[in-house]
């Protein structure tokens, strides 16, 4: 079987992998989408995502969705849970599986030996994370499940967002299904600032009340207070705008995963305003709100861009680092 393998910074291939046996309490998924993630390319890129580094060849691939071959489920489409918490640690005792200190992520780099991803033909993972999708939900639509959990995770970080203004800082394809999850959530206005046009006609797609050029400090449109704020593009620069637009006793959630190191933000806002700063990290049971959410609203087909055949993956990849000419590209495993 073809499976999409990242051997280093700019080292992608696209190469035959032995077929996994399912283990005991294992189920085997026929792959038919993958969404190609904001980490996935750092790894192809930089070789490695924040913190974690590329220490061995990995299996790309977490947003995974096809068929599964054997279980329950068989025959079914299904989307794939990509993590497997520990279930022993405090966190996990705590109810917080998604920082579990001791968890298996497809496609990470976190722990060493690596996790394998789910950019395969076939793939082999525990029962309980496979789900059946919901009675009208396309696969390809499904393969946003993932980034739209990480989405509502972070909404509920934000605490009650109803009835509220929210400042969302980049419009990649996190950015644009954040705009989502506020509006299935209950957000009043939505207002969404990236530098490029074509990122900021997604968001619009997506919900947004308002888009604002982030290099344009004159426009008009930018609010000058918002009750919360998700800062989701990834640079301190994000950071910065929205703890001095937030209201005092307002909550900023960091959702975006900043460079390496250190990152220069301005602490005295936090202090002098107290202001709520909270991270949050890829998601728990929102997956299964996610895939309810996408069978009740077709318009997320419109941030899908492109769904490329595997052995293009190179192509995807390129694509999908173009975000001014993206937003969600998918890799089909049966093209």
């Amino acid at each position: 079987m073809l499976g999409c393998v990242i051997h280093g910074q700019d080292d992608l291939r696209v190469t035959e992998l032995p077929a996994p046996e399912p283990g005991p309490g294992q189920v085997l998924v026929a792959v038919r989408y993958g969404g190609v993630c904001g980490s996935d390319l750092h790894y192809w890129r930089h070789g490695g995502v924040g913190d974690f580094r590329l220490r061995e060849p990995m299996v790309l691939g977490h947003e995974v969705v096809g068929t599964a071959v054997t279980g329950p489920l068989a025959g079914r489409p299904v989307a794939v849970h990509p993590a497997t918490p520990c279930g022993r640690c405090p966190e996990c005792a705590d109810g917080r599986r998604n920082v579990c200190r001791d968890t298996r992520y497809l496609g990470s780099a976190a722990r060493f030996p690596h996790v394998q991803g789910g950019f395969a033909a076939r793939l082999a993972v525990p029962a309980e994370q496979v789900r059946p999708l919901p009675p009208g939900l396309p696969l390809h639509r499904a393969a946003l499940a993932e980034p739209l959990s990480v989405a509502l995770h972070a909404v509920r970080r934000a605490g009650d967002v109803a009835g509220r203004h929210v400042l969302v800082t980049g419009a990649g394809p996190i950015g644009c299904l954040m705009v989502a999850a506020l509006r299935s959530c209950g957000a009043a206005r939505v207002t969404v600032t990236d530098l490029l046009p074509e990122a900021l006609h997604h968001a619009t797609a997506a919900g947004a009340d308002t888009v604002v050029r982030a290099d344009d400090p004159a426009s008009p449109d930018w609010p000058t207070e918002v009750d919360t704020a998700v800062e989701a593009s990834g640079v301190a620069a994000g950071l910065d705008t929205c703890l001095r637009l937030v209201r005092r006793g307002g909550t900023v959630v960091q959702l975006g995963m900043l460079p390496p190191g250190h990152s220069p933000f301005p602490g005295n806002l936090v202090v002098s305003r107290e202001i709520e700063l909270r991270g949050a990290f890829r998601f728990d049971t929102e997956f299964d709100e996610a895939l309810v959410l996408l069978a009740r609203e077709p318009k997320f087909d419109e941030l899908i861009s492109a769904v490329v055949p595997l052995p293009e993956a190179e192509r995807a990849f390129a694509l999908a680092a173009d975000r001014s000419r993206s937003c969600k590209v998918l890799l089909d495993f049966e093209s």
